[in-house]
């Protein structure tokens, strides 16, 4: 007869999910972990992984079209769209079969179905009746199912899901979520990105980079609202070089489909355009999912669509904790391990320190990347702030130079009065990578002069951090 009590309990196998499995099995718990889908959610399926992929291939694609740029030839290039979305999600299916082996070393029982909480230390289990995607893998042979399961703590994990605005619903043909966007049949000839977050942006690039033409909608007064409109600025105009048009302060105002098109119109101020397109990508955020799992019978608190909680992942019911998207922002799924490994050590009762969301850096890998961890400049004035500030551009990087990107920015922002650094912003060739760099120090607490002395190694992208520093301080050598 299976075991159905353990000690914790968690729901959804998404990043944060799998990894606060690996974690509590670590520390010597009982561990079960709810999965109504296939491992990995939807990060690694529909989501971080698959995309990375696809903009991979589109950056290969833009080299060889430049290949002259580097003393090269490159002739009669092309590509074959089903081929680029099989890689995509061959690398997705990867990844997805390796977390169920790392969930089978580390002894974590993997439920399949969908979960509902019927009373505190109580989880009643039942097949999954619609699937969002067709499962890559079925589950594993052996694995338990549809019933009811106990345990001492509960973590919910369930993630989140695209955001519906009326008027921009998914139809799945002509309006695509990025469940559609990620694996198109054909490349369409133009492209109406809807929102210029990371997802409307990363899609836009990538789309843009395959020869489609590309107009992106922004109801915010700049591209990427949460970033430092100075990079933000930046990245707008290397992606307009590149072809990608750009309506800032506007809203689609209504959609009228046709047999394989689209007309939008979109309002900007008092003027009003129509723009006629192939397909549209609603791209206007997530929202956490947090229905049919029993949260009002319980009396879990929530806000804005999302479960509250403290730095910790506790709930207001005791025994109960959420973590990651459903939790609430950043929805990232970095922040979403981090905020389940802190939520196990916590009840494994180790001395763990709460969730620092002001150091949870964000990424957009479009082209230019796009990096940034703490405050922009105008949350930090806002703050009361006193500020030092360090810039240094790709133009003056030798590296930069040698790899043909010389198109970029490091932006580094410090509290006058204490040295210590408060934010890091960055636009260009692999910030994405430069970018721990920073987060690390802030970790540490480390003061610009400790960051002045570090011996950064040469030639490398990772120098314009240092130089940055320098010039918030009037000591920048090669600007």
């Amino acid at each position: 007869m299976a075991d159905t009590n353990f000690d914790i309990l968690i729901i959804g196998a998404g990043p944060g999910g799998y990894v606060t499995a690996i974690r509590a099995a670590q520390l010597g718990f009982k561990v079960a972990l709810v999965e109504r889908e296939h491992l990995g959610g939807i990060c690694l399926n529909w989501g971080c992984i698959p995309t990375k992929a696809l903009l991979r291939s589109a950056e290969i694609f833009h080299y060889m079209n430049h290949a002259e740029n580097y003393g090269l030839s490159a002739k009669d290039i092309s590509f074959d769209p089903t081929k680029v979305v099989a890689r995509s999600r061959a690398v997705s299916a990867r990844l997805t079969m390796g977390v169920g082996g790392l969930l089978k070393k580390n002894k974590v029982q993997i439920i399949w179905g969908e979960a509902k909480l019927t009373k505190p230390g109580e989880v009643v289990v039942a097949d999954t009746k619609k699937h969002i995607y067709e499962p890559q893998n079925p589950p594993p042979k052996g694995t338990l199912g549809a019933g009811t399961y106990t345990a001492k703590h509960i973590i919910i994990a369930t993630g989140a899901r695209p955001r519906v605005l009326p008027g921009l619903e998914h139809d799945g043909k002509l309006v695509w979520s990025y469940f559609e966007a990620m694996v198109p049949k054909e490349m369409p000839k133009s492209l109406l990105v809807v929102g210029s977050g990371a997802i409307g942006i990363e899609f836009a690039s990538f789309y843009n980079s395959m020869g489609v033409d590309v107009t992106v909608v922004e109801i915010m007064d700049q591209i990427m609202p949460v970033e430092d409109i100075e990079i933000s600025k930046i990245a707008q105009k290397q992606l307009e070089k590149q072809g990608i048009k750009f309506r800032i302060s506007a809203k689609v105002a209504s959609l009228k489909k046709g047999a394989n098109n689209v007309t939008a119109t979109i309002e900007q101020g008092t003027n009003k355009e129509e723009i006629t397109v192939d397909r549209v990508i609603a791209a206007t955020g997530v929202v956490g999912n947090i229905e049919n799992l029993g949260l009002e019978a319980l009396g879990v608190k929530t806000e804005k669509g999302c479960v509250v909680i403290d730095g910790y992942g506790r709930t207001n019911v005791a025994g109960l904790y959420a973590i990651g998207d459903v939790a609430g922002p950043p929805m990232l799924a970095h922040k979403a391990e981090h905020e389940g490994v802190i939520c196990v050590e916590k009840i494994k009762g180790l001395d763990t320190h709460p969730m620092k969301k002001e150091q949870i850096p964000g990424c957009t890998y479009c082209h230019p990347q796009v990096a940034s961890v703490g405050l922009t400049e105008a949350k930090a004035k806002a703050a009361g702030f006193e500020l030092k500030i360090g810039r240094f551009p790709f133009l003056a990087n030798g590296k930069a130079i040698a790899l043909g990107e010389d198109q970029g920015l490091i932006k580094t922002i410090f509290d006058a009065k204490t040295g210590r650094l408060i934010g890091a912003h960055m636009v260009g060739a692999e910030v994405t990578e430069l970018i721990q760099g920073f987060v690390i120090a802030m970790g540490l607490e480390t003061t610009e002069e400790e960051l002045m002395h570090t011996v950064f190694p040469h030639p490398t992208l990772s120098e314009m951090m240092h130089e940055s520093v320098l010039d918030a301080y009037g000591r920048v050598i090669h600007m």
